[in-house]
């Protein structure tokens, strides 16, 4: 076992796992167990201008690429830092303009062809675990997904031929199958978008739907720090997907995306199952097969809707599939309902998008409670709630309602991001502020 950062955590051979993180110390509550840069990156095409291209930080007056107009930086440094990574984007964008639209999967992927060319050894990034080792579960996909592999390699040669000597297509499969189940998102502290990342040290993490850690990040570095005690000879757990479904749910997610299931305490027990799927109180609970439509009809209608997110559909008609879609269910499902819950929550970013501020105030309240039900006890989607309402009700003059959901997403974020975190900064000026 290779031991990384004090040697408080080491690599091992997890019972029917693979490779996993195992502490060989105690880690407390709130505790950062390691950070890792990030062995390469992208900047989301829709912060550009937001967010410098090189470390990511957020701020006014960004200094933009003179060539191609699209990159914006800090200053100089991070400019010429972030230059061989650019240089793969900055005439291509000039010369398709409009037609320029790899995705962000293929755009990261170019990136990691580039660095492999420059750096050969180990990098900091890869103290345990190097991006030759990544899984690709090649023999697991689907003709589909092979198809879909096969789209980014052509996207591959048509955006980025003239900067990359490419590898032959078998290891161009391998790679992106690699990049499908290894990369990362990055978001802000509203869980909004920012960009992808390959982060090989935290990709060494096996997943379990009761984590004991969470990874948060500042700028390009990933932060993981733990959300339960941790004990020496306990395995490092953090989830790779959204935690608020049933378990069900959960484990087509993993199927589907990291091909196995999950067996944590919380996929056998089904403990949060029942309140995850609470039926509407009549005087007459609805009959078991009216539920199981609802359920599946709810399932279509979470898929439907993310697609249409993707088109160009107009904002009002949006609102509308979740308004109907609410209405629908709630025949049937409780408001907590986490069915409920996810269109609300669509129908409240909806609202933000349009800067219409009562009508996501008014979602973001209903859906609060049964988030903190729902959710661990520290999770990234309820303090992302409590930041958005509480600055909510800041920009609608209602203070006192501002401070208190502020200052509850502060305690989880304290915890999570560390108390010297920018963004944990950022939020206790705006409570001084107002």
């Amino acid at each position: 076992p290779v031991a990384a950062g004090d040697g408080g955590l080491e690599r091992f051979q997890s019972q029917g796992k693979g490779r996993g993180l195992r502490a060989r110390r105690r880690f407390a509550v709130g505790e950062l167990l390691f950070s890792c840069p990030a062995f390469t990156c992208v900047l989301t095409v829709n912060e550009r201008g937001n967010h410098c291209e090189c470390c990511f930080a957020r701020k006014e007056g960004l200094s933009r690429c003179g060539r191609c107009k699209q990159a914006f930086y800090c200053n100089v440094e991070c400019q010429k830092q972030d230059w061989p990574l650019h240089k793969l984007e900055c005439s291509a964008m000039c010369v398709f303009g409009q037609n320029w639209n790899p995705s962000e999967t293929v755009r990261l992927t170019a990136r990691i062809l580039a660095k492999q060319k420059t750096h050969l050894g180990r990098t900091e990034s890869e103290k345990l675990l190097l991006v030759k080792e990544f899984e690709s579960h090649l023999d697991k996909l689907d003709n589909e997904k092979k198809e879909l592999i096969q789209n980014d390699i052509s996207a591959l040669h048509h955006f980025y031929s003239k900067h990359i000597e490419y590898p032959d297509n078998a290891a161009l499969v391998v790679l992106f199958g690699q990049v499908n189940c290894n990369g990362f998102t990055i978001e802000d502290e509203e869980l909004s978008h920012l960009g992808s990342a390959i982060f090989p040290d935290v990709a060494l993490m096996n997943h379990s739907c009761c984590p004991n850690v969470i990874v948060t990040y500042k700028g390009t570095v990933a932060e993981v720090r733990a959300v339960q005690e941790i004990q020496p000879g306990d395995e490092i757990f953090t989830s790779y997907i959204d935690l608020l479904y049933p378990t069900e749910d959960r484990n087509d997610r993993l199927k589907d995306s990291y091909f196995f299931t999950c067996d944590c305490r919380e996929c056998i027990t089904k403990e949060k199952d029942k309140d995850k799927l609470e039926i509407r109180k009549l005087n007459e609970p609805p009959p078991a097969e009216d539920v199981r439509d609802m359920i599946k009809y709810a399932r279509n209608v979470i898929e439907e809707f993310r697609r249409a997110k993707h088109y160009k559909y107009i904002l009002c008609e949006l609102l509308e599939v979740c308004e109907l879609s609410l209405d629908k269910m709630g025949s049937v499902f409780a408001d907590s309902n986490v069915y409920m819950l996810h269109m609300m929550y669509q129908a409240m970013g909806v609202c933000l998008y349009m800067q219409d501020w009562e009508g996501a105030l008014r979602y973001g309240q209903k859906i609060i409670k049964p988030y903190s039900k729902h959710y661990p006890l520290y999770s990234l989607n309820v303090a992302s709630m409590w930041l958005k309402l509480g600055r909510l009700y800041m920009g609608l003059e209602n203070r006192s309602a501002g401070v208190k959901a502020l200052k509850k997403a502060i305690a989880i974020m304290e915890i999570a991001h560390g108390k010297d975190h920018p963004y944990v900064i950022e939020i206790k000026k705006e409570l001084e502020a107002h």
